[in-house]
């Protein structure tokens, strides 16, 4: 990884004042004005749920300023629900166990099993190392992407975009190594294609991420939202659908703008054929433990989809589906597989298995359980003590009492992609889902649309570093200016919005779901 260039120092600075003064102004701000909207009298508010929307601002603003760490916010709000007599104990943290929670962790254990045996890896030099792709610069863009997408949509966009990146710098060498054989030698972070394959990898890390419930933080929670709140279930074969043509279609918007703003002035790249040759022979033969691996990351799949193949051959209210969903929910699934590997061996006579817990909960993000519990028992509090139905109805009376259900996804659209630019998209998410399933339903429209259309919008956080930790990662190469992120952030977060987000949810989501 190169030397952050003067212009990322200088941002960097920039951005390091900046989050000083945020979470000083979080620390301090959040409680006073917590405080003050206690002792404002509110009409229409029992005692519980003016306690609970304090708490609620204490909440929130500290998920946006950061002043501590999210998951330590997370766990404030049920803790003060409960000091101040809102709810009892075991109300204030039964979504803790929630089986969403298990759902995710499942997934964890799965992905850290497919990173610790090199699954993820050798998936991405297979996909590259097809003959569609060879040396053409443009088919190895598209390769890089695909990977990059395909494996977030299973394992964390985090995790991706840091395995991919070296495979991007390696190619980036070769194309270094043959310009300068041809007598022409060239400053990587000036080049566009650099630039590009930075962003493209990054990107698509987290569009990947809405193709499955476990692929990002936001789906799971939004899902979790909509079954507290709303008493729906959206089924994993049913986010699919849907999370398969947002995929694909926003993959194929940022491939064309990144591939217009970012081309490749070759028309091959010498020595790429080559490099993923080599990596792919220095992998060797598959393991036992990788095969293991497969095996129980497909038990958990074809447990995933099974049920809306028999729904569709059987009809939703056949009884072999009802109990198989009664037998083999989601949650269940995730964690038949990620438990099958610790007793599915890799050598028996040594007791050794495909993977340890110490290597296990490595894999484990417990700051996003936490996150993801909290949330949820703050949604779940706001729609016992009625909070958020006055909330949902000030919202929908703010815009004049009658709104479409395209009027009501565009704006919760928007502003979880404004606030996923500046803070945690599943912070983001926490805040709105539950404001923006209350509004639906005080409105009379199906809360699933704008559900659907938040978790979608909360991954296309394109434009900062900060927006999203592979933006982070391939920024620090110094291969990116931060203007041109920006730009390019801005362009596919519009016509992501605009053209993808609000039409799939309205129409293709209801039409689904209907």
């Amino acid at each position: 990884m190169r030397k952050l260039s003067q212009e990322a120092l200088e941002v960097k600075r920039a951005e390091q004042a900046f989050d000083r003064k945020r979470k000083t102004v979080g620390l301090f701000g959040a409680p006073l004005l917590a405080i003050l909207v206690f002792m404002t009298p509110i009409d229409g508010l029992t005692v519980e749920a003016h306690k609970l929307l304090s708490i609620m601002i204490l909440v929130s603003l500290w998920w946006i300023t950061e002043p501590v760490p999210i998951p330590v916010t997370s766990l404030i709000g049920p803790v003060l629900a409960v000091v101040t007599g809102i709810v009892k104990e075991s109300d204030a943290f039964a979504a803790f166990a929630n089986p969403m929670i298990f759902l995710f962790m499942g997934g964890f254990i799965l992905a850290k099993a497919m990173m610790l045996h090199g699954l993820d890896k050798r998936f991405s030099y297979w996909l590259l190392s097809m003959s569609w792709v060879g040396s053409n610069p443009r088919r190895i863009f598209l390769a890089i992407g695909l990977a990059s997408a395909l494996c977030s949509g299973w394992v964390s966009n985090t995790a991706t975009a840091a395995m991919m990146l070296p495979i991007c710098l390696g190619l980036l060498t070769a194309i270094k190594d043959m310009m300068a054989a041809n007598g022409r030698d060239i400053d990587l972070s000036d080049y566009k294609y650099a630039t590009g394959l930075m962003l493209m990898t990054a990107y698509a890390a987290s569009i990947g991420g809405v193709l499955t419930p476990i692929g990002t933080p936001p789906n799971l929670i939004m899902l979790g939202f909509l079954d507290q709140m709303a008493n729906i279930h959206i089924s994993f074969f049913q986010w699919m659908l849907w999370g398969a043509i947002a995929m694909v279609v926003y993959f194929a918007i940022a491939y064309v703008v990144l591939m217009k703003l970012f081309p490749a002035d070759v028309d091959k790249i010498e020595g790429a054929e080559e490099f993923i040759a080599q990596r792919i022979k220095e992998m060797g033969s598959w393991t036992r433990a990788q095969k293991n691996t497969l095996f129980c990351f497909m038990v958990a799949v074809v447990l995933w989809v099974l049920p809306g193949f028999l729904s569709m051959s059987l009809g939703t209210t056949s009884d072999v589906l009802t109990m198989y969903n009664r037998l083999f929910p989601e949650a269940v699934a995730a964690m038949a597989g990620a438990l099958l590997l610790f007793v599915v061996p890799v050598d028996f006579k040594e007791r050794k298995f495909t993977i340890k817990w110490e290597e296990a909960k490595e894999g484990i993000e417990w700051g996003t359980l936490i996150l993801f519990g909290g949330g949820l028992a703050m949604g779940s509090m706001m729609y016992k003590t009625g909070l958020s139905s006055w909330i949902g109805d000030l919202i929908v009376n703010s815009l004049g009492g009658e709104i479409s259900q395209i009027t009501m996804v565009a704006i919760f659209s928007v502003m979880a992609l404004l606030l996923s630019e500046l803070t945690s998209h599943t912070a983001a998410t926490n805040m709105i889902g539950p404001l923006a399933i209350t509004a639906a339903v005080s409105a009379g429209l199906s809360p699933i649309p704008v559900a659907v259309g938040i978790a979608l919008a909360a991954s296309l956080g394109f434009m900062l570093p900060v927006s999203t930790p592979p933006n982070a990662i391939v920024y620090a190469t110094g291969y990116i200016p931060i203007t041109k992120m920006l730009r390019t952030g801005v362009i596919i977060d519009f016509i992501g919005i605009a053209f993808v987000t609000i039409p799939l949810v309205v129409y293709f989501v209801t039409w689904v779901v209907g």
